[in-house]
């Protein structure tokens, strides 16, 4: 942002000021965590195809969902986020990585759902149940789905959860599911 205002500063006085001012650098290094799940064996396409960078709203919106310490428990987050703009169209936080947590993200989704046209995630287990499929259907909303085991076909969502658990999620301690949900 500096390089791009103009301004040529260096890494060090950069680190210098932040030191004076009390700041600490949230980057992380990304780490590879290997590990055995069930995934989604359905025979779906992967209509995106590494396409992140859309033209229209609302054409494609990618998702995935990830974990948060709420008072020592294990809770899910899920995001739907617009390719066009990378905003995120709608949330839902719960104890259950299950169907109630999808509709409840597309519900606060604003505007009409039938403006989505296709939905990509990965082929986590969790994709892979009879209430989402009606909702899409429901919507007329066409089903993306990475290939097995390829992260960088859902790296978007990827990434907006990196982003979100090192600005966001790692700062707080979310005393309860209500706070979670506030802060979300």
């Amino acid at each position: 942002m500096l390089h791009e205002r103009g301004f040529v500063v260096s890494r060090r006085r950069i680190g210098r000021i932040m030191k004076e001012q009390g700041l600490a650098s949230t980057y992380t290094v990304a780490q590879y965590k290997p590990h055995k799940a069930a995934f989604n064996e359905e025979a779906t396409a992967n209509i995106l195809n590494r396409k992140f960078d859309q033209t229209e709203t609302r054409r494609f919106v990618v998702s995935d969902l990830t974990y948060v310490k709420v008072q020592h428990q294990w809770h899910y987050i899920w995001v739907l986020v617009d390719l066009f703009n990378r905003e995120m169209i709608g949330h839902s936080a719960g104890p259950n990585k299950d169907a109630a947590l999808i509709s409840r993200a597309f519900a606060t989704v604003q505007g009409d759902l039938h403006q989505i046209q296709w939905f990509h995630t990965d082929r986590g287990s969790e994709f892979k149940n009879e209430k989402m499929n009606e909702l899409l259907e429901t919507f007329k909303i066409g089903r993306s789905l990475s290939m097995k085991g390829c992260h960088y076909d859902n790296a978007v969502a990827e990434a907006t959860y990196k982003v979100m658990k090192t600005e966001f999620v790692n700062q707080m301690e979310f005393q309860s599911l209500h706070h979670l949900e506030i802060e979300l």
